[in-house]
């Protein structure tokens, strides 16, 4: 099960940082995607992460303003949220797929259309102007 939390209201060019704790298993075995899906939009892909040591993907939307990482021992797939925008008023949901569904040169090429074993359940950013 994954527990995604950290959401809020946050003010124009303001800052959130997103958990996206693995409860029961280690995300250490899963690579990591973070969505976001805005009032009467379709859900798209904010960023994904194959490893600790690997090169985070960023939608261009968000490139340079949000940072994803991995705490081992916290078990936690974090997404610092920098210089925050109303556009990016969504509820983000983290998902997790095992390690050995896919090569890491097909997830880093795909990872906002590859599908995923587990969902977090949400957590609401709303970001005011």
């Amino acid at each position: 099960q994954l527990q995604a939390s950290g959401g809020g209201l946050a003010q124009s060019g303001g800052s959130l940082r997103l958990s996206c704790a693995g409860l029961g298993f280690s995300l250490n075995d899963y690579r990591i995607g973070w969505f976001r899906q805005a009032p009467g939009k379709e859900r798209e892909g904010v960023s994904c992460t194959s490893s600790s040591f690997g090169t985070p993907i960023y939608t261009d939307s968000v490139k340079g303003r949000f940072t994803i990482s991995r705490d081992s021992a916290k078990n936690t797939v974090y997404l610092q949220m920098n210089s925050l925008k109303p556009e990016d008023t969504a509820v983000y949901y983290c998902a997790a797929v095992r390690s050995r569904t896919y090569s890491s040169s097909y997830y880093n090429t795909r990872c906002f259309q590859v599908g995923y074993d587990a969902w977090g359940q949400g957590t609401l950013v709303t970001v005011s102007s």
